[in-house]
């Protein structure tokens, strides 16, 4: 059957309790070879710092160990943070993974730190950089990525004339507006922060204007799926991601916890209310209460790509977990109506 829409993957390098970085990211890699194998259109990591429940904060260098690892799935960054970096690093870094595999590589930006305040400025970014000049800075990694201007004094060697995709990451209207003005495509990080997520969309549907990079819109949208063979075994595994986001708003981080047999003996009902409006944009069941959720989220938000994204614990069940996914994908329908 051919699929209509593309289904996709954005990975942060989970550490589970009692593993290591190396586990996490000999993981990422297995789980990035079997979405190749299972029809997935892009493999994406995100930028985080000073999180010991996360591995993926070299970017850069985890999408070329993904790259490396694959053959034909595209890998990028889902995001890099820009007000953390220079757009001349950053286009450099880029421009050497697109030549090393060329038409492969992409890149989505966000302008949050990714971090605390504290470790931003541990980044050393000069004063300069922060999220007040995000415009700017991705109009100057565009700049960097086209053809060498004549009198053109800062190159991106490799990175000139390579035209590495780039995506707008947000989860508010700002980048919904942004992505709509440069013509670019946007993803919206609903997997965390679905608040403004369908205004997100109509906003940037509404204000797009055409670019020499994309002719009409073209969004996705973030969704955590956690999938098994019963809906009960899919709850159960849910208990780690709820855990999880339970901790961040108590400001324990750490690393990723086992499931539980009951979340009402981890947290206060208002903690598990606040986690519940947290992860509503999320499938959690068997396949075809997957498949539901993910129909039920595509239609509302008209998106043309579905973006997921799962923290769970055991590894076996991560992988299970994206192959069923995966099968539920391929049942999908675009909105036409949108």
């Amino acid at each position: 059957m051919t699929n209509s829409v593309p289904y996709s993957i954005l990975d942060i390098s989970p550490i589970p309790q009692g593993f290591t970085a190396a586990d996490a990211l000999r993981n990422s890699l297995d789980v990035a070879q079997h979405a190749e194998a299972w029809g997935y259109t892009r493999y994406w990591v995100a930028e985080h710092h000073n999180m010991t429940g996360n591995a993926s904060s070299a970017t850069a260098v985890l999408v070329g160990y993904i790259a490396a690892g694959t053959k034909t799935i595209r890998v990028g960054s889902g995001g890099v943070m820009l007000p953390n970096h220079a757009p001349l690093v950053i286009a450099e870094q880029f421009g050497t993974l697109a030549s090393i595999y060329p038409g492969r590589i992409e890149l989505g930006l966000g302008r949050a730190p990714g971090t605390d305040q504290m470790t931003a400025r541990a980044l050393r970014r000069d004063l300069m950089g922060s999220d007040d000049r995000f415009p700017q800075d991705v109009q100057e990694l565009q700049h960097y990525f086209g053809p060498i201007q004549e009198g053109q004094a800062v190159r991106a060697i490799p990175g000139a004339d390579t035209e590495v995709p780039i995506w707008i990451l947000g989860s508010s209207l700002y980048g919904a507006q942004l992505a709509a003005h440069f013509g670019l495509p946007y993803a919206f990080a609903s997997h965390f922060a679905p608040e403004q997520l369908l205004d997100a969309m109509s906003t940037y549907r509404e204000m797009f204007k055409p670019s020499d990079k994309l002719a009409k819109p073209y969004s996705a949208f973030l969704m955590n799926v956690v999938a098994a063979d019963t809906d009960e075994e899919a709850a159960h595994l849910f208990t780690t991601l709820q855990q999880n986001v339970i901790r961040m708003h108590r400001n324990t981080r750490g690393q990723l916890p086992p499931p539980i047999d009951s979340l009402d003996d981890f947290c206060e009902p208002h903690e598990k209310a606040t986690a519940a409006n947290a992860l509503r944009c999320s499938a959690v069941g068997s396949l075809q209460t997957v498949r539901k959720e993910m129909q039920h989220w595509l239609d509302l938000t008209g998106a043309n790509e579905i973006i997921v994204t799962g923290q769970i614990f055991d590894h076996q069940a991560r992988l299970r977990s994206f192959e069923i996914a995966a099968e539920a994908a391929k049942g999908l329908r675009l909105n036409s109506k949108v």
